[in-house]
């Protein structure tokens, strides 16, 4: 009996959004905890799983915050370091017409890139005792984390945990794009899920033509789980059953389902969509098994994962805002 149902390694940082302007004219914005892996794990929570958490914060007042709010959900942060020698990672989102965003990132260095392979090792029953281990890029971008990040995924596949990895491509964090493309290369060679979004399909493939990008890194990885995001447009499974995972397989033996999305009226930006539908999934996966998916049971997987992160689009910030599994039921029963 596993004691976690995910686990997952990165950033826990702040986003500030912006939220109006002052009586002087000046941006004022709010201090919203977030960070890719925490976001993904407080959903889970929302939908009744167990989650861990490993990082890295600076001993700081932003850093004691997250470690508060965080906490909140029930997320497990006995993994949490707090470092008094760097400072908490801080990003400030500009919301584009649309809900789109732009993000400036303080992080030269940010805590979460000074994670070490060694506070890896502390804390590696965290990751020995869940279901799923749940990583993503931003814990490549600098020499110090990557080796963290490695470190955790051999851990990871040693115990048999299925493993999880969504690229989460932010082009300023790294060098080059030649790097981001080496180290989302190595995530696809590791995963048995993978939640990637139109616009790093573009980016790792060259492709326009969306399915084709797929049909190119099912071709090439064969990875047995994959979602692909477009926004507002919706989602799509691929889904590769268990019994025709011989390493020949090509896009004519995975199952296929796509789900439109549900455009919301009242979203006023989109930070954390990602993260609640990433976590929605994880949720189906937890629930059916990753060799127990068929056509039905990935339709119901994107509509409640679209819904769920439909509603997040209406809030500000992610981590504390996740919806309840009733919530998105109330969303998708008025639809």
């Amino acid at each position: 009996m596993s004691r976690f149902d995910v686990t997952a390694l990165g950033e826990l940082l702040i986003d500030f959004t912006e939220n109006g302007v002052s009586g002087q004219g000046n941006p004022l914005f709010e201090a919203n905890p977030g960070g890719a892996p925490c976001n993904l794990l407080a959903m889970l929570q929302k939908a009744g799983d167990k989650t861990a958490f490993i990082g890295k914060v600076g001993d700081d007042m932003f850093g004691n915050m997250l470690e508060e709010r965080a906490g909140s959900t029930g997320i497990d942060l006995s993994g949490l370091v707090k470092d008094p020698l760097v400072n908490t990672t801080l990003a400030f989102v500009h919301t584009l017409p649309g809900g789109d965003r732009e993000f400036s990132f303080y992080r030269r260095p940010g805590a979460d890139m000074m994670l070490t392979a060694e506070e890896v090792l502390r804390h590696q029953d965290l990751i020995r005792e869940a279901r799923i281990f749940h990583f993503g890029t931003l814990s490549m971008t600098h020499d110090v984390v990557e080796q963290a990040s490695v470190k955790a995924i051999e851990i990871a596949k040693e115990a048999g945990c299925i493993l999880s990895f969504d690229p989460n491509l932010r082009p300023p964090l790294w060098d080059s794009e030649e790097k981001a493309r080496e180290k989302i290369t190595y995530g696809f060679g590791q995963c048995d899920v993978l939640k990637i979004s139109d616009n790093e399909i573009e980016f790792m493939t060259g492709k326009q033509d969306l399915e084709e990008g797929i049909y190119d890194l099912i071709r090439q990885y064969q990875i047995p789980l994959i979602f692909a995001t477009f926004g507002k447009d919706g989602s799509k499974a691929y889904y590769l059953p268990k019994d025709k995972r011989n390493g020949q397989a090509g896009p004519e033996d995975y199952i296929k389902v796509f789900v439109d999305g549900f455009a919301n009226p009242d979203t006023i930006e989109t930070t954390g969509a990602g993260d609640t539908f990433g976590g929605s999934a994880l949720h189906f996966v937890l629930k059916y098994g990753l060799d127990g998916f068929d056509e039905a049971k990935l339709k119901e997987l994107l509509t409640f994962a679209n819904a769920a992160a439909s509603i997040v689009t209406t809030r500000k910030g992610a981590l504390c805002v996740m919806p309840e599994e009733e919530e998105v039921a109330a969303f998708l029963a008025a639809r």
